[in-house]
């Protein structure tokens, strides 16, 4: 079957209310029509994820926010035309057709336009937005290969197989107030990016959990992760595989995985999470250790993705 037909197919599964798992830029999405309260309710059913956690909205066409989102204001649309499609989420408020199981009975949505070819045509067959958090069991690590997926949603109703992921984290979620914007979680598009566009709001304050990925833990492998520093001395590390980027920890694990050969924080975000995967799936490795990056730009993505992943940890050692 041709990569054509195998959307095809994907698309009329999700105009069944059926489960479709499919690539982004991003990471892959567990996805369903996002106008069908009971094939999202699925998505809750299959992730284990607990139902005040929002989801994403994806769309394929800008025309689409009219439906979805609450008179959009031009200063969303200067947003879209130079983020979009892209790794790029705007919190607005919803309209009446958006359910409010997508939104946690939020009277706001989150929506995006991926920046992956794949996506974007599985989104416009389906003639439907497509409501989407992360293809994963809820709190565990994200995936980034259609293997991930089926490692942990076997039972899914289709996977749709587009290959590696080609940025690896999930989207930088923004919304706006009157002052500009805010970010309620980071990703590859920084503060610096969009301040080109629009002012960063230093005024408002931010809710609790506004938008996904705002919990503190999360992304978590089953086995202990720990970001690299003085506390982990007790790690034995000839038991424990190292995510490395800068190469200087690397002695003394009993395995190592480069994250980056040109010490690129671009590629420390692509190959994070294939690399926890990995280390999570290989018998002889006990621990894993992250080396951190320095919170600039693109780091602040990573380290805040760490944090998560090694949050419930982190607990059981202090």
């Amino acid at each position: 079957m041709n990569t054509f037909a195998k959307i095809e197919l994907a698309a009329r599964y999700i105009r069944e209310g059926k489960l479709v798992a499919f690539p982004t830029e991003t990471v892959y999405g567990l996805g369903a029509n996002a106008l069908d309260s009971m094939a999202v309710a699925k998505i809750f059913e299959l992730k284990e994820r607990p139902f005040f956690d929002p989801l994403i909205v994806h769309i394929a066409q800008i025309e689409q926010l009219e439906d979805l989102v609450l008179n959009p204001a031009e200063s969303v649309y200067r947003i879209a035309e130079k983020f979009w499609p892209g790794p790029l989420t705007i919190v607005l408020p919803k309209s009446r057709i958006v359910p409010e199981i997508v939104t946690a009975g939020l009277t706001t949505v989150g929506i995006r336009m991926p920046g992956n070819a794949i996506a974007l045509e599985l989104i416009r067959i389906s003639g439907c937005p497509i409501a989407a958090p992360s293809a994963n069991k809820f709190g565990r690590i994200s995936p980034t290969t259609a293997a991930h997926v089926k490692k942990q949603l076997p039972n899914v109703d289709y996977i749709l197989d587009g290959g590696k992921t080609t940025v690896g984290i999930e989207s930088t979620i923004i919304r706006l107030t009157e002052y500009g914007f805010q970010i309620l979680r980071n990703g590859v598009i920084t503060q610096e990016d969009l301040e080109a566009v629009t002012p960063f709001d230093r005024h408002t304050g931010i809710e609790g959990l506004s938008a996904p990925g705002m919990m503190k833990s999360h992304y978590s492998p089953r086995k202990k992760l720990l970001i690299a520093d003085s506390h982990n001395m007790e790690i034995d590390t000839s038991k424990a595989g190292l995510m490395s980027f800068s190469g200087e920890l690397d002695h003394g694990y009993l395995k190592v995985i480069r994250l980056s050969e040109r010490k690129d924080l671009k590629d420390y975000a692509v190959n994070m999470f294939e690399a926890m995967h990995a280390f999570e799936d290989d018998a002889d490795v006990e621990v894993i250790i992250a080396e951190p990056v320095s919170e600039t730009g693109i780091g602040k993505a990573i380290m805040d993705r760490l944090r998560k992943a090694e949050y419930s940890w982190r607990q059981e050692l202090s």
